[in-house]
């Protein structure tokens, strides 16, 4: 069905995207984050420097836009909730299933968490990716209260005091 989705070109640059982030996670557990280049990269996936650059400025930026993608779901999981129910209630519905999925993760997962946790770089870039997920989040707060995200800060204040 026409418009239903991504096309096929969307796709594939995000599954480059995706490919660029997971080699630079592995490869930093692997090596060590100090050990890893750019270069190193995009030859596990075989693009070029260019195309990197096209997606991020620098490894640890490739690194936690891996956490993106759990914001984003994170995102809909509230917009999916039953919008007679609390916002209070759907808040904590959708984190504590966060929470729930963490406490599953096996030893690779938790040694890129302790990599993320330990690196000052990846920190800072760990940070740019919870705010850029506060504008997403603060929209469907706003949505689920009737605020107007534009000029009610509310939304956003909760937004990044759940992100916190």
């Amino acid at each position: 069905m026409p418009g239903a989705g991504p096309g096929l070109r969307e796709r594939k640059k995000l599954a480059t995207k995706q490919a660029l982030a997971l080699a630079a996670m592995q490869l930093a557990v692997q090596r060590g984050l100090e050990n890893v280049r750019v270069e190193d990269i995009t030859d596990a996936v075989n693009v070029s420097r260019r195309t990197f650059t096209n997606y991020f400025s620098c490894k640890e930026e490739a690194i936690a836009s891996l956490n993106a993608a759990r914001f984003t779901q994170a995102v809909e999981a509230l917009r999916d909730r039953p919008a007679g129910e609390p916002l209070a209630e759907s808040l904590a519905e959708v984190f504590a299933a966060e929470h729930e999925a963490a406490t599953q993760l096996g030893p690779e997962r938790i040694a890129q968490i302790r990599m993320m946790m330990t690196s000052p770089a990846l920190q800072g870039e760990a940070l740019k990716t919870m705010v850029q997920a506060e504008g997403p989040l603060a929209k469907v707060i706003a949505e689920r209260t009737g605020a107007d995200p534009q000029s009610d800060l509310r939304p956003h204040v909760l937004a990044a005091a759940v992100m916190a």
